[in-house]
């Protein structure tokens, strides 16, 4: 049985913050990445929680991202922005222009915030989620390294490339939908083999480009995108949005998340604000929740996000996580990260 230690939020924002700063991350920027890492544990996606922490601090501590970056905010127009986020994290980037792009949305009924020079995001859901708080629908779109290959092909060419939306309700939780372009997300797989189980049927083909239910072949091979040729659309699409509106590499030509070769990925994010009420009128939410009401007239119907919220009543007043996680964490945060070390002994040995 695995042991387990029990966090609150602030506890997990806390020792987040101080495993990144340890790593090489300024405390702004540190805060903005380790909220999202404390709010991915309390909503259950722990894929991207405690777990993959070591991962941004091990690119931080060797340049794949620079943590002392300090992203500028720019107004293309009324209702367009623009980050550059400087090859830094993508959190603290996404951040600054998200008060300015609810603004202009409120203004212009719709406006854009374009974020480039960039780095992973984590849960595209986090930033939709908060847009809608204020009352706005939101529509997200972020690129990444190549994971999924074109449909009939072998190779890796788009990232997993995620489309997240957020929607206000009236008296609950924001409807929030967040999937990726492939079957599951890249780190589902670097999950299931660190744990060394297998993957089910339909999430990867080998190197050779057939089906595998191996997570270290399917990681020398490609995941399959969601829905066959319709997934290959959705992240060609989301590449043009993400990286191609936002002058960034394109997914092809992205340095890999998952190491630290070939510098920063310089990946991109866009996100897209509508006020509804200016759109639909005042009866916007009671209509959706009509339709809402109507979808769930069959119990077995689940919405988007039902489970994210579950997981977040549950975790009201603490989270477990595995012990030996935990345990990892706390030493980054004691030494910083190995590679801050092997990069100290490199220089004394020059």
């Amino acid at each position: 049985m695995t042991d387990l230690r029990e966090l609150t939020f602030a506890e997990i924002e806390s020792l987040a913050t101080k495993a990144l700063i340890s790593s090489n991350v300024s405390i702004e920027n540190a805060w903005a990445v380790a909220r999202s890492i404390a709010a991915a544990e309390r909503d259950g996606q722990a894929i991207v929680g405690l777990s993959y922490l070591p991962t941004y601090c091990d690119h931080a501590a060797c340049g794949k991202v620079d943590g002392h970056a300090r992203p500028r905010l720019e107004n293309l127009s009324p209702a367009v922005l623009r980050v550059d986020a400087g090859t830094g994290f993508a959190h603290p980037a996404i951040a600054l222009g998200l008060q300015p792009l609810a603004e202009a949305a409120r203004k212009n009924g719709i406006a854009a915030l374009s974020v480039g020079n960039s780095y992973a995001c984590g849960s595209l859901g986090y930033f939709v989620e908060e847009l809608a708080q204020m009352g706005l629908i939101a529509l997200m779109a972020a690129n990444a390294s190549p994971s999924i290959a074109p449909f009939g092909g072998k190779t890796p060419f788009f990232g997993t490339n995620p489309l997240a939306f957020g929607v206000p309700r009236e008296g609950r939780e924001p409807l929030v939908i967040d999937q990726s372009s492939s079957v599951v997300a890249k780190v589902a797989v670097i999950d299931a083999y660190n744990r060394g189980v297998a993957l089910p049927d339909g999430w990867a083909i080998d190197a050779d480009g057939v089906p595998t239910n191996d997570a270290a072949a399917a990681m020398e091979g490609s995941l399959l995108p969601i829905g066959g040729y319709k997934g290959f659309g959705l992240a060609l699409m989301v590449d043009i949005l993400a990286a191609g509106l936002t002058r960034s590499h394109w997914s092809f030509e992205a340095s890999s998340f998952g190491d630290c070769e070939g510098g920063p990925p310089r990946t991109g994010q866009l996100i897209i604000a509508l006020d509804p009420g200016l759109f639909a009128g005042d009866d916007f939410a009671a209509r959706l929740e009509l339709m809402l009401g109507a979808a769930q007239e069959t119990p077995a119907v689940r919405l988007p996000g039902d489970r994210r919220i579950e997981a977040r009543k549950k975790h009201g007043s603490g989270i477990q996580i595995p012990a030996a996680v935990v345990e990892t964490v706390e030493r980054y945060a004691r030494e910083g990260s190995p590679m801050l070390r092997d990069i100290d002994a490199q220089e004394v040995s020059i």
